[in-house]
């Protein structure tokens, strides 16, 4: 049963339904009441207005005539008799539920005739249950007599129960069409979203989403593109990354081939042919840690939490100048921001040792604002060409063309680190320093960033 409503559409109908028939039955049964109230309060007084215009029609007749013309004003719920002595019908006083059934004709009556005792209005109800009389009502005349009255029940008010039903059937029709419209519009934009992951495919730019309409639905197609974005990205990223590695382990791999080849016509073990294919190997080891790291994106699965940034990158610094390495901290003794200690320690670390190797000597240093910290890695080399600060960042991409082991590196340092920082919620930036060298800018937040 539950699997027929799986559909939104089948849902939004069934709860529209549901509800709009309640709110329906219970506003039809709350407008019959007030109405059934109102035409009983409208019998009571029109009731009431009419004993009291018979009453003084009675007064001004003789009294030989008062009974006939008595008998002519009964009809309807009335029958009306007059007599020097009032009936003794009914001897049961009005109470309980047959002063809710009379309502309040009484009060209307003393209401309508001004000094009325409280003697000259006798309301009795009948003595046998199942009797048609409502009441019997004796009022007195002006001259003592009295008429008497035998009170039959009103005629309910009452709807067409067909009314009802009618009403009730063409309203759920109607909240069946018009649900089914509106559903199919609001979940229209779901459905293109199922379909557009559908027919994802890498470069397809025909499954972007537009994104307009309600605020709900334009996130959902931003959310939707940024995604597809991303997995462009990637995919482009690890390509191009398997791309590089097969092109440069080429080089290594040719040097180790012909050096066995050497070795085999050798008759005597060559030392410096030794070394050699030592250093490739390890050149090769190198490649492939780096490349497996970016691609395995390390330090992006730890957990992030506030950190003293001074006393992370004061161990950096201390750890290059073990190495003999000149570089210097001009820092606060203590800030804290909030990211990834093992992601944020890699990533300063390939900033200051590619500070080292292209600029000789570095210096680290800080400026704070109120939600961001400002790390500096300054360096004292050559730079990098304004139109290459952007395109370092890419992994693989290095401005020494010789893709030498000792000067060229395998081109992933500022890619890792950027990739690092930005996970952090962070920023990092190149610029060229006015008096030479370059500037690593690295912007991180004090707490949490928002999502």
């Amino acid at each position: 049963m539950i699997r027929r409503f799986d559909s939104l559409i089948a849902r939004t109908i069934l709860v529209s339904l549901i509800g709009i028939t309640l709110m329906h039955v219970l506003s039809l049964w709350s407008y019959e009441l007030a109405l059934r109230q109102e035409i009983i309060s409208a019998q009571d007084t029109r009731l009431a207005e009419r004993l009291v215009s018979i009453r003084q029609s009675l007064a001004s007749v003789p009294d030989e005539r008062r009974d006939e013309v008595a008998h002519q004003f009964s009809s309807g719920p009335l029958e009306i008799h007059w007599s020097r002595d009032r009936s003794t019908i009914g001897s049961r006083m009005v109470g309980g539920e047959d002063t809710e059934r009379l309502a309040d004709v009484p009060q209307r009556l003393r209401a309508l005739i001004p000094g009325l005792a409280p003697d000259d209005l006798i309301v009795a109800a009948p003595d046998v249950r199942g009797d048609p009389h409502l009441a019997f009502l004796s009022l007195r005349l002006p001259d003592r007599s009295w008429m008497n009255v035998s009170l039959f029940a009103y005629r309910q008010p009452h709807t067409a129960a067909h009314g009802t039903l009618l009403s009730t059937t063409l309203m759920a029709l109607g909240v069946i069409v018009i649900s089914v419209v509106i559903a199919g519009w609001l979940t229209r934009p779901i459905r293109l979203v199922a379909n557009a992951a559908r027919a994802l495919r890498p470069g397809n730019e025909n499954t972007r989403i537009s994104e307009d309409g309600p605020r709900e639905v334009r996130e959902l197609a931003m959310a939707f593109n940024d995604m597809q974005d991303r997995i462009t990205r990637l995919i482009e990223e690890r390509t191009r990354a398997l791309a590089a590695v097969s092109h440069d382990l080429r080089t290594p791999l040719t040097r180790l081939k012909l050096r066995i080849e050497d070795i085999a016509q050798s008759k005597a073990p060559d030392a410096a042919m030794a070394e050699a294919m030592t250093a490739d190997i390890s050149e090769l080891e190198q490649m492939i840690d780096a490349t497996l790291s970016y691609l395995r994106g390390e330090g992006q699965n730890e957990t992030p939490r506030a950190l003293d940034l001074t006393a992370l990158l004061e161990t950096l610094v201390d750890e290059a100048g073990d190495l003999g390495q000149p570089v210097d901290i001009a820092i606060p003794r203590k800030l804290v921001v909030f990211g990834r200690h093992l992601g944020l320690k890699r990533a300063f670390s390939n900033l200051i040792q590619n500070g080292v190797k292209y600029g000789g000597r570095v210096r680290v240093s800080s400026d704070t604002g109120p939600d961001v910290v400002h790390v500096h890695v300054d360096d004292e080399g050559p730079g990098i060409p304004a139109d290459k600060l952007e395109a370092v960042m890419e992994p693989f991409v290095r401005l020494e063309t010789s893709r030498s082991r000792v000067t060229g590196g395998v081109g992933l340092g500022l890619t890792i680190a950027k990739s690092s920082i930005e996970a952090d919620g962070g920023r990092l930036t190149l610029e060229n320093r006015p008096t030479g060298g370059l500037r690593v800018t690295v912007s991180l937040p004090r707490t949490r960033p928002s999502r």
